[in-house]
């Protein structure tokens, strides 16, 4: 039985090609705002991290109306970091949406998003936003994607998927790249032609996977996912199939259930085949659970999440200032939040370590793992991390490290400087395309390589420069890399900033502190460009003594500090060093903060006597 009333599909596309405006704008067509309501740019994008960040972070639902047929819309993320968000919503759709921007063309994430719809045999309507662009290359960018379809073994009817030439801020849409036109007509029109009404058995047992799972005060946990077979009602007897501990079944109840409206959750008496909604009453389900009616229990099969690729050690903090500004401190509080949230993120795989006071943290990417710490500060955590590590695998008995496509915009007078950057990360050149003045590169580079490299980006090319990458696969280890050409300013003893000492350091590289600031032996205050850890001073107060001389009054001028992102920080940390991470302050520092031992534990280091580790 096909439903004939609903079109279920996902937005997918790269970061910045227009995802979440395109939503917005068919939210707005399709009538679930009043003429006279203000509805806010991004309006999907409602978690405060997002808004600041301007981009979208997990996967959320919401539905429109056209001529009659409920189109239920999932806006996904389109960093590469968050994927995991894009993988587990798929099982829930019949078609995508795949938005390309009109002048950057096909980037790495759309790759990325694209070859797992095609795997799950997804309809596909590409959409070539921005059409509005003064550079826009519609005809280019058009055989781009087609040659990107043919490139992943797309099927003959995925290779006729048809072509909607959008601007999502100006709401207007059109089949013909040569013709503006005036409305998301087209579109809809589209989706209803091309992307198949979802299908099942409608008098067979009730079964859905549960693809998305939330919390909330008041009902409890919520299971959101694709009814594939059958009807749920409220009150209903259920079983829930464990996805992760197979042969683990649970009996529940369905004590409410919802379909989503519009931005709002709309209570359900019943719901049936195709339909997307949330089930409310069992506590103990995860994503990719299945749940049953008691005549039929049997899982549903889940998309494998790729595994992650980047760890972290997260530690109870211990610097002379833990525990000052935090709520949650101990290793307990730690452990329960961040094995919490791997059960919300597949695509994060949390373990202990040897010590009680340490976790080892996995996850797709620097962003993937500093939007964790971010929202782990922003609760009231206190805690430690270590710099970021690739995963390295043995594969045929040989070493083999994670590999990214990489793919760079410049103008064409940063090419070779981009070319060295990318010589010293051990890149590999793929393809080099002219876009008018600028230049498009793509690179198989060593994931480790990547760290750091987006904040030089943007110093050689002057703010200009566009990267972005996807991982590609493993294989075999590329040697040592040295990214770090820096060194640390480190504070020499325990007490607060003042200007002379600052005065005098801050001729040794740039500050990262000012006047008044509290700061402990060991803690990093600064960057050394000559590439060697220097001790400074920075509680240094000037000798008073009863004679003076002219101009020994003179107030001392500071250079402006330089400030640092949590994301700064974390490129930032050599091997040695921690961020301590409290609600208040984000401070750098030595895992050893006395001078001499440090000095003589790097000793024993240059002689070999003992590793990095």
């Amino acid at each position: 039985m096909k439903n004939e009333k609903i079109r279920n599909i996902a937005i997918i596309a790269h970061v910045d090609h227009g995802k979440t405006s395109l939503v917005n704008e068919m939210l707005k067509q399709g009538n679930v705002f009043r003429e006279n309501q203000v509805v806010e740019d991004r309006v999907m994008d409602s978690n405060a991290l997002e808004k600041e960040r301007g981009i979208t972070i997990l996967s959320k639902n919401t539905s429109c109306e056209y001529n009659g047929v409920k189109i239920n819309i999932i806006d996904t993320p389109g960093h590469a970091d968050f994927g995991g968000e894009v993988e587990r919503v798929l099982k829930m759709v019949e078609g995508v949406l795949l938005v390309v921007d009109a002048y950057e063309g096909t980037m790495p994430q759309t790759r990325f998003v694209l070859e797992k719809a095609l795997s799950l045999g997804l309809k596909v309507i590409v959409v070539v936003n921005k059409i509005d662009k003064p550079d826009a290359r519609l005809a280019e960018v058009q055989d781009e994607v087609l040659e990107l379809l043919m490139d992943l073994d797309a099927n003959d009817e995925q290779l006729e998927s048809p072509f909607v030439y959008a601007s999502a801020r100006m709401g207007i849409s059109s089949l013909n790249p040569n013709e503006q036109g005036k409305d998301f007509i087209p579109l809809f029109d589209t989706i209803l032609s091309h992307i198949p009404a979802p299908s099942g058995e409608e008098n067979a047992p009730a079964r859905m996977l549960i693809s998305s799972a939330e919390q909330n005060d008041y009902v409890g946990r919520l299971a959101i996912g694709k009814v594939e077979s059958g009807k749920f009602s409220v009150n209903d007897n259920i079983i829930v199939c464990n996805y992760h501990d197979e042969g683990k079944k649970v009996k529940g109840k369905i004590v409410q259930l919802f379909t989503f409206e519009g931005l709002k959750r709309v209570p359900a008496k019943e719901v049936s085949v195709g339909d997307i909604c949330c089930i409310a009453g069992i506590d103990d389900t995860m994503i990719g659970d299945t749940i049953c009616a008691p005549e039929r229990v049997e899982p549903l099969e889940f998309v494998k999440i790729a595994d992650p690729s980047v760890e972290m050690t997260f530690l109870v903090n211990d610097s002379p200032f833990a525990g000052k500004e935090g709520k949650f401190v101990t290793s307990r509080h730690l452990r329960d939040r961040l094995y919490k949230e791997a059960v919300k993120d597949l695509s994060l795989k949390v373990s202990d370590t040897q010590t009680s006071e340490a976790f080892t943290v996995c996850g797709r990417g620097e962003m993937h793992l500093s939007i964790l710490i971010e929202n782990m500060r922003r609760d009231g955590y206190e805690f430690q991390v270590s710099n970021p590590r690739v995963r390295f695998k043995e594969i045929d008995g040989k070493k083999c490290e994670p590999i990214d496509i990489l793919t760079v915009d410049v103008p064409a007078d940063s090419v070779g400087t981009i070319m060295n950057k990318m010589g010293v990360r051990k890149g590999e050149l793929i393809s080099m395309t002219p876009k008018g003045s600028r230049m498009k590169l793509e690179f198989y580079v060593p994931e480790r390589g990547l760290f750091g490299f987006k904040s030089e980006l943007l110093t050689d090319t002057k703010g200009e420069g566009i990267m972005g990458s996807v991982f590609y696969g493993y294989e075999p280890y590329k040697g040592e890399i040295e990214t770090r050409e820096f060194g640390s300013l480190i504070a020499f003893e325990n007490g607060e900033a003042v200007v002379y000492g600052l005065f005098n350091a801050q001729e040794r590289g740039d500050l990262f502190i000012g006047a008044g600031v509290p700061v402990y032996g060991g803690m990093v205050v600064g960057q050394n460009p000559k590439g060697e850890d220097l001790v400074v001073n920075v509680c240094k107060t000037k000798h008073l003594s009863n004679c003076r001389s002219s101009g020994s009054d003179e107030a001392l001028r500071l250079v402006p500090i330089k400030v640092m992102s949590l994301e700064d920080c974390i490129e930032f940390l050599a091997p040695d060093e921690y961020l301590e991470v409290t609600p208040k302050s984000i401070r750098m520092r030595k895992k050893i903060l006395d001078h001499t031992v440090r000095m003589r534990e790097r000793g024993k280091l240059l002689r070999g006597e003992i590793s990095v580790d």
